[in-house]
């Protein structure tokens, strides 16, 4: 757009500055003025958005018909739909008469939705059937009602996010999202900052007829560097502090920090770079974010390291705990200590694993474990069924004298055809009552006994 156009804008609406960011907005407005389309001014809070409706209604065919400006977020929640919509005569209490409601008041006009993302979920329904259809029902009516109304919204909030998290419906986004518009914020407009000092600072002097004040050059850097999180808003607000209340009108730096925000989270100055001073500084977020991946990636490595190692120890604790319970065969040579040493066994549910026994020295050499795996499974089902009868009293020291004077290296599997045997010898034959005592299922004995020819 020609720069002369621009500048009659700025003159009409008391537009300041000249930032490349500030020029595109009005640029956009400028040009879709003259259509329907739904527009969303898009920026943070006090950076001046409700400036642009006006220039787009303005500068549009709807130009003679009426503008309203509508704070969305302070209207109440209980409220809201009527405000917009209308309601029929006692259709709530304190409904005394109908009501037109914007919508129907500002037919052939402009709506003007600020804080638009404040809007409850019920209400976004309303609104987005007034933008696809322009049809709309009262609050505790049934007829449907038509107007003919564009809507230019702005909102502070992050659009996405609040579509992602639910907060705002996705469809009526898209609708109102038709031409975005992007203010910029206060920091990123370079040299307008101090110019909006400069008008504030002489209304100021005109208003109270007080002596104008300047910034100092240190003064003007600090400026430059502040965040301004409360954008032009903020800045009108320091600038009349320092006009009432400093007692110089030359503002130094050492006066300015007076009168500037020091909230570490969100006003404080922005960092100054030292070149060549800070050997720990970044030249840009980037370098920072690589960084903090970087560190992040060696936490993980670290913390595989220990899950590894950890993993390991388990599977060595399962394959020695396989073998719980029983007698670990000994070699010739190995010294046992006699059987009156060995403590008395208490009621089967609460027996101790013989292999622990003090008394018993270090084993020489263990032989190869050969069926594991089948051991492992007869000890579940001998868990599962409660240990009934796999040992009794009077006969475990006999078995402990015999399982002692055997030299022999014998296996897993050899224990497991041994102890089938004698169960069955000592129930003469009866397999039911033999995997009673073995704690197993009739299946698993005789599938054993299938397997061990016996």
């Amino acid at each position: 757009m020609d720069t002369s156009e621009l500048q009659k804008i700025k003159q009409r609406y008391n537009i300041v500055g000249n930032s490349d960011g500030l020029n595109h907005a009005l640029d956009v407005a400028l040009q879709v003025a003259p259509t329907d389309l739904s527009v969303l001014i898009i920026g943070e809070s006090g950076v001046g958005k409700e400036i642009i409706p006006r220039v787009i209604h303005d500068n549009s065919p709807r130009r003679r018909e009426k503008y309203f400006a509508i704070n969305c977020g302070s209207i109440p929640e209980g409220t809201i739909d009527s405000e917009l919509f209308g309601h029929e005569k006692g259709s709530f209490t304190g409904a005394i008469g109908e009501s037109e409601g914007y919508f129907g008041i500002a037919n052939k006009g402009t709506i003007f939705l600020d804080e638009v993302g404040e809007l409850p979920i019920q209400t976004q329904a309303r609104l987005l059937r007034v933008l696809e259809t322009g049809e709309y029902i009262r609050v505790g009516g049934t007829e449907i009602r038509k107007t003919d109304v564009r809507i230019v919204a702005a909102t502070n909030v992050n659009m996405r996010k609040a579509v992602s998290e639910g907060r705002f419906r996705e469809d009526l986004y898209y609708r109102l999202n038709t031409i975005p518009i992007q203010m910029p914020a206060l920091r990123e407009r370079g040299d307008d900052i101090l110019l909006l000092f400069r008008l504030f600072a002489m209304q100021m002097a005109e208003k109270y007829r007080l002596p104008k004040i300047s910034l100092s050059d240190e003064a003007k850097q600090i400026m430059l560097k502040y965040k301004w999180p409360g954008n032009v808003r903020q800045l009108k607000n320091i600038t009349e502090q320092m006009s009432v209340l400093s007692r110089e009108r030359d503002i130094d730096a050492q006066t300015l920090t007076q009168f500037i925000p020091r909230d570490e989270e969100s006003t404080q100055l922005a960092t100054i770079q030292k070149d060549g001073k800070d050997d720990h500084s970044y030249a840009s977020e980037r370098e920072l974010l690589y960084k903090i991946l970087y560190e992040l990636r060696g936490n993980v490595s670290d913390l595989r390291r220990e899950m590894n190692s950890l993993r390991k120890q388990l599977d060595e604790a399962r394959q020695l705990g396989g073998t719980s319970g029983y007698v670990s065969p000994v070699q010739p040579n190995t010294q046992v200590a006699p059987v009156s040493t060995v403590p008395s066994v208490s009621p089967v549910s609460s027996v101790s694993p013989v292999s622990s026994v003090s008394s018993v020295s270090p084993v020489s050499s263990v032989p190869p474990i050969t069926d594991l795996d089948e051991l492992q499974h007869i000890r579940q089902e001998m868990a599962a069924g409660g240990m009934r009868g796999a040992y009794k009293p009077e006969t475990e020291d006999a078995e402990i004298e015999e399982i002692k004077e055997e030299n022999e290296n014998l296996n897993l599997s050899d224990l497991s055809k041994q102890m089938i045997e004698k169960a069955l010898e000592r129930n003469n034959g009866n397999r039911k009552k033999a995997a009673e005592e073995l704690g197993i299922s009739d299946r698993t004995l005789y599938r054993k006994i299938n397997k061990y020819k016996l």
